[in-house]
């Protein structure tokens, strides 16, 4: 087996977390590199210009990465592709995408778009659980938890709660000012995307 035959899955993020990447991903101002021979001449000056470093970052081998900087190989495998596109855009505009992530954070909170089943925990309620697709602002407050714990390498399971919480708050509880005491959570999320 070659060392391009021989490359490590992409690592599996969950919903949240993608959906938190590809929001931040739309503050770019200039696209980021789309080839893989572009992808990994950035990717080394994140690196110092070490191949040995960017291979293990990738799961791949050193001379693989020599091949792809040199453009012997142009067209990596899907999970590679994946690889690298994540890589390169976690890395890309770092000031864009801290500007944006302070001002949620601080002043415009974010816009949440999510469909989901949700079911809620009440005394006296009589809402049964059902699919629903919601539309609504996460405050400042929230929005620095979420992106805090982002930053801070939380997973899936550890963002799941913060999210409802904001949703609950913004959407069912409208800020405090009715339905107190309602906990809602959703599970099987369909989608959910954020926008700064």
């Amino acid at each position: 087996m070659s060392d391009h035959e021989q490359q490590q899955p992409a690592p599996r993020r969950g919903k949240v977390l993608e959906a938190l990447a590809r929001a931040e991903r739309k503050v770019f101002t200039r696209p980021a590199p789309k080839s893989a021979k572009a992808q990994v001449k950035f990717l080394l000056t994140r690196t110092k210009d070490s191949a040995k470093d960017l291979a293990a970052r990738l799961g791949v081998s050193r001379r693989t990465v020599e091949r792809y900087r040199a453009g012997h190989l142009t067209k990596p495998q899907k999970k590679l592709q994946a690889t690298l596109v994540e890589e390169t855009e976690s890395e890309w505009q770092p000031q864009v995408r801290a500007k944006a992530r302070e001002q949620a954070a601080t002043s415009s909170g974010m816009m949440v778009e999510v469909t989901a089943y949700f079911g809620f925990a009440c005394k006296g309620s009589s809402d049964d659980g059902r699919e629903r697709t919601i539309t609504t602002p996460i405050s400042p407050t929230y929005a620095k938890q979420i992106l805090h714990l982002q930053e801070a390498g939380a997973t899936e399971e550890e963002l799941h709660p913060i999210v409802t919480e904001a949703i609950t708050e913004s959407y069912f509880t409208e800020w405090g000012t009715r339905a107190a005491g309602l906990r809602a959570d959703f599970t099987h999320v369909q989608s959910i995307d954020f926008r700064f």
